[in-house]
This record gives C-alpha cells, sequence and structure tokens, in this order.
C-alpha cells in the first residue's frame, strides 16, 4: 500500500522524513522552537529543502541554537559565519539569529516563551483538502508576527510565522487524506 502524503513531501527522501516525523508534530521545547523559528526566516525567499539540506550545518554554525550562546556571539562570528558555504551567507539573515537570540532570552526572563509563542495556536483546527487552499498566512500568524516584532525580532513577518506554526505543530495543516493528518 503506498502511503499518501501532502504534495510537497514527495519531492525527496529528506523532505519524506520529515514530514513522516517532524513537521507539524507539536513541540514544545524551547531550543528546538528557537531553532526553528530560525530555521524559518533563513528559509525566507528560499525552499524548505534549501534549509534542511543545511540543517547540520545551521546547527554547527549556531552553538546547537542553544540560546544563551547564539546571544553571545560576536561581530567576529557573523564574519566568520559569513564565510561558512554550509549556511545561507545572508548578513541580515545571520543577524537575525543572533538579534533573536538576544530578544529570546530578554523576554524569557518575565515569561515562558513557549507558552507565549502557543498562545497564537488557533483553538479550532481547519482541514484542508487540496494544497492549493492552505494559506501563505493567517490572521493568527498576523498576530503572533506583529507580536515577535514588537518586542524586536526579526525575520518574522507573517508567512515566515506561519511556517513556524506549521513546522512546530500549532496548526495541522497535513492534508486531510494524508496519512500523518490525524497520526500526530
Amino acid at each position: 500500500m503506498t502511503l499518501v502524503r501532502c504534495p510537497w513531501a514527495n519531492s525527496s527522501p529528506e523532505m519524506q522524513n520529515y514530514h513522516d516525523h517532524e513537521w507539524g508534530v507539536p513541540l514544545y521545547d524551547e531550543q528546538r522552537l528557537f531553532e526553528f523559528l530560525c530555521l524559518e526566516g533563513a528559509q525566507a525567499g528560499l525552499s524548505w529543502q534549501t534549509i534542511l539540506k543545511r540543517r547540520d550545518n545551521y546547527r554547527q554554525a549556531f552553538c546547537d541554537f542553544q540560546i544563551d550562546k547564539v546571544a553571545n556571539m560576536t561581530i567576529d562570528d557573523i564574519e566568520t559565519l559569513m564565510q561558512n558555504p554550509g549556511i545561507i551567507r545572508n548578513r541580515l539573515k545571520i543577524k537575525s539569529v543572533i538579534n533573536n537570540a538576544q530578544v529570546w532570552l530578554q523576554l524569557s526572563k518575565t515569561q515562558l516563551m513557549v507558552e507565549a509563542l502557543w498562545q497564537f495556536s488557533p483553538k479550532e483546527a481547519i482541514k484542508y483538502a487540496q494544497h492549493e487552499a492552505i494559506p501563505a498566512f493567517t490572521e493568527a500568524s498576523n498576530k503572533m508576527s506583529k507580536w515577535l516584532k514588537s518586542q524586536g525580532f526579526s525575520f518574522v513577518g507573517p508567512t515566515i510565522c506561519y511556517a513556524f506554526m506549521q513546522a512546530t505543530g500549532m496548526v495541522n495543516d497535513h492534508l486531510s487524506s494524508c496519512f500523518v493528518f490525524d497520526a500526530k
């Protein structure tokens, strides 16, 4: 029997594995949420497959996304990262990861970031039968984006936030025909 997956997942074995085991699984680990927020920001203007192929390089370059270590990265670290062919060498995106770690740490002094982010998860799920029906952003991702920007985060537009919400299971955008839809 052939498994029916969301159409985007069939482009490579890596994408299938990501789809089957990670995408849309509710995630409550602070460090992993930070990682996904950073990787979704890195994806801006690119495909997820491009970032997924470089994820291990990103983990190595950004101290496995340990928020306190990333927050302490310096201008010299940025220059080193700009020479790293294993990541997207976009200065603004690299600086954004460091900035976002600093903001995250500051906010963590007064609130739980997991709760702060999950508050934007819609209470009712929407089922999609066709990939084309899935929006690029929603009212919830707009609200998340506005809140993150108001706190000082960067590379967190509504589309990036929605991709983040999809990846971390804040929304379940597996198609209703996908074998994973009810499994998570």
